[in-house]
């Protein structure tokens, strides 16, 4: 049980390293505004609990730093933190899936009539070909705000991509970066 539960949490925090390094692509960061959401009257958040990146039963570091991250970009937009009865809850979800790329590319030809014209009057490299396999890891990340009043979701953001190696060393920074992107459009505390 211990071993399954070090694999989950390792698990969440490579999703929270999504992306984010310079060879890597970004992510595809999609998100959508409730038109019944009264942005107007929110002035404070708080935290489900338990937030559902911690099924285990226990705070993640991957959830630390979700907290850590959205509770900075929260601020920053007016709202103020509260541990009793906010105006908009936060809820994480993750999920991570290993994928596979498969690339053939043509061999380079060689031989034929003055090195070109490969694969014609019988030369070299007509018809072969490279194929390289690729694995690696897709994350997705998703931020609800949610109105607990109406029991009803104010806004959403969701990003996918791949997870880089880079991000899964140090993940702090690749989950505060990948959490500033995606909640660029949240609407900011009315004052």
């Amino acid at each position: 049980m211990i071993t399954t539960q070090k694999h989950m949490c390792f698990g969440i925090l490579a999703i929270g390293a999504l992306l984010i390094s310079a060879c890597a692509s970004t992510p595809d960061i999609r998100n959508e505004t409730s038109p019944t959401a009264t942005f107007a009257s929110y002035k404070t958040f708080g935290y489900f609990s338990p937030l559902a990146t911690d099924k285990a039963g226990y705070q993640t570091t991957f959830t630390g730093h979700l907290k850590s991250a959205t509770r900075r970009v929260m601020e920053s937009k007016g709202y103020v933190y509260s541990e009793t009865n906010p105006d908009v809850l936060l809820n994480f979800y993750a999920n991570i899936q290993d994928k596979q790329e498969i690339v053939s590319s043509p061999a380079p030809m060689a031989g034929g009539y003055y090195g070109y014209r490969a694969g014609y009057y019988g030369g070299y490299g007509y018809g072969a070909s490279t194929v390289d396999t690729y694995n690696y890891k897709q994350g997705t990340l998703t931020i609800d705000l949610v109105d607990p009043k109406q029991k009803a979701l104010a806004w959403t953001a969701t990003a996918e991509g791949r997870v880089s190696s880079d991000a899964l060393k140090n993940p702090g920074p690749a989950i505060d970066t990948l959490v500033t992107s995606m909640m660029t459009t949240l609407t900011p505390a009315s004052h």
